[in-house]
């Protein structure tokens, strides 16, 4: 395809923070999609080892970290330009998202990321207590910076693959499961409706059920932590405890569960590492898995978007947490990373377009415990597939990169939103902007649950076959990698 759409104009600066695996994607649909002057984007990195690559498309680069002591002298120059509204596209690591949510503020100039970021050395702090590490803490910073600041030029927070693109899929696989089922329901128009829609059609909870099979060229090499996505980015939330998303269906927390003081009050956490901790998941392809609760914002903000209160308490959630399966490279890295007790490795690669020799990133969101027991909808989107849509990416970038350009597009459609999570903004706009760079976009029902296959065992575990969607289903009961015994062990009941 080269009769590529204009989605939108913007005559004003571009600056883009970071160009690692998803900024190197993501400029050239910028270029593709957005009427502008290369000559007025300017890309920000440390490492200026593409700094051929960027001024080829036209673009200047600029060699430098983002710090918290430096980060208004270097930025507000190319942000606050004359009369000219800027937009900044924050693509890296280790740089706080609500320091840069408010210094667009004070530039007038909008804004995007793909997650909510913290400083460098944030993650792994041991100052810090293990709540305040976590995911929910992050989001409830950006809420607060939205409270104090409400209004304003629009600022998207955590619009990548997930958090973002799986947000909008939930509500369209929501649609389709409503029209399956019968359910009578117009496309609901706010926060609300969309939560009673879900509770009508009794969907219980939502996996973000991933499955990545692209396969590298050449075998892991000892000392190297692999991935086809940002190493940093994965370890950091990998550190981070796990969290999902806490339903009212649930009947228990679970061993090591702690809830949050304060806040939307939507979500949990075990005191464990994401990456140390499996939960049992499927997909089309792999069919059962078990997959790595890794902390995700959007864990987090779909359980809170579909939650109903009436008088002051909570009377429907969903619980939604990730279920990721990596690919096998990164598997074999998790082990080693966690085999020298959390220490990362010394060297990190991510897999380009040219070292994966074939496989797929499937990526959906499963919506479960509903009368047809569970519906997985998402994109499938092959390297094979990637090459022909899209440079210097790999398919696991292209979800992410692709979703950038979505948000930025509905961004600049609406200019006066303020801060605003992916959940919030249309979902179909940002679909219908994306859609071509998904691969087979397609939805699946299984009879599969978590206690499928485990009728008969040599190893009898303590499993909640009435309620086969329960949590404790869910969280695998074993030795969890570098950690010791996790059984499930329901600490408390809890109330809806």
């Amino acid at each position: 395809m080269t009769d590529w759409p204009i989605h939108a104009r913007f005559d004003g600066p571009i600056v883009i923070l970071g160009f690692g695996s998803i900024g190197r994607g993501a400029l050239p649909l910028i270029l593709r999609h957005i009427a502008c002057d290369p000559a007025r984007i300017t890309v920000i990195d440390p490492n200026d080892s593409d700094r051929d690559m960027v001024e080829a498309m036209g673009a200047a680069f600029v060699t430098a970290a983002v710090t918290r002591e430096n980060h208004r002298d270097l930025l507000m120059p190319l942000l606050d330009v004359d009369d000219e509204q800027a937009f900044l596209v924050n693509l890296s690591v280790d740089v706080s998202s609500t320091a840069m949510m408010e210094l667009c503020k004070d530039a007038g100039a909008l804004y995007i990321d793909t997650v909510a970021e913290p400083w460098l050395g944030h993650y792994a702090d041991p100052s810090l207590e293990i709540a305040q590490r976590s995911n929910y803490a992050l989001r409830e910073s950006v809420l607060n910076l939205r409270r104090r600041r409400p209004g304003g030029p629009t600022a998207v927070n955590c619009c990548g693959a997930n958090p973002g693109m799986v947000s909008w899929l939930v509500k369209q696989a929501l649609l389709n499961l409503a029209a399956d089922l019968g359910v009578e329901a117009d496309t609901p128009s706010h926060r609300e409706d969309w939560a009673l829609l879900m509770q009508r059609v009794g969907v219980q909870g939502v996996h973000i059920a991933e499955r990545d099979t692209q396969r590298a060229r050449n075998p892991k090499p000892r000392g190297t932590f692999v991935n086809t996505w940002s190493v940093e980015g994965f370890v950091s939330e990998g550190l981070q405890p796990a969290e999902l998303g806490w339903g009212t269906h649930e009947k228990a927390l679970p061993f090591e569960g702690h809830r949050h003081e304060g806040g939307c009050g939507a979500a949990i956490y075990l005191a464990r590492p994401g990456a140390g901790t499996r939960v049992r998941s499927w997909t089309p392809t792999a069919g059962g898995q078990l997959g790595f609760l890794v902390t995700h914002n959007e864990s987090i903000s779909i359980a809170d978007y579909f939650t109903l209160r009436r008088a002051g308490k909570t009377v429907y959630r969903p619980t939604c947490h990730y279920a990721y399966h990596p690919c096998d490279d990164a598997i074999l890295s998790l082990h080693e990373f966690a085999g020298r007790q959390w220490k990362a490795q010394d060297s990190f690669t991510i897999l380009d377009e040219a070292d994966i020799v074939d496989g797929i990133d499937e990526l959906g969101v499963l919506l479960y415990g509903h009368d047809r027991n569970a519906y997985w909808y998402g994109s499938q989107l092959s390297i094979e597939e990637t090459r022909k849509l899209a440079p210097y990416q790999n398919a696991t970038g292209l979800q992410v990169t692709s979703a950038v350009l979505a948000g930025m597009v509905w961004a600049l459609e609406n200019p006066e939103a303020g801060i605003v999570e992916a959940d919030e903004i249309d979902f179909l706009r940002c679909l219908d902007v994306q859609r071509p760079y998904l691969g087979p976009v397609v939805g699946v029902y299984t009879d599969w649950t978590p206690v499928t296959g485990r009728e008969e065992t040599l190893f009898p575990e303590d499993i909640d076959r009435d309620d086969p969607w329960q949590f404790s289903n869910v969280l695998v009961q074993d030795t969890v990698l570098g950690q010791g015994d996790v059984a499930y062990k329901p600490r408390r009941s809890v109330s809806s």
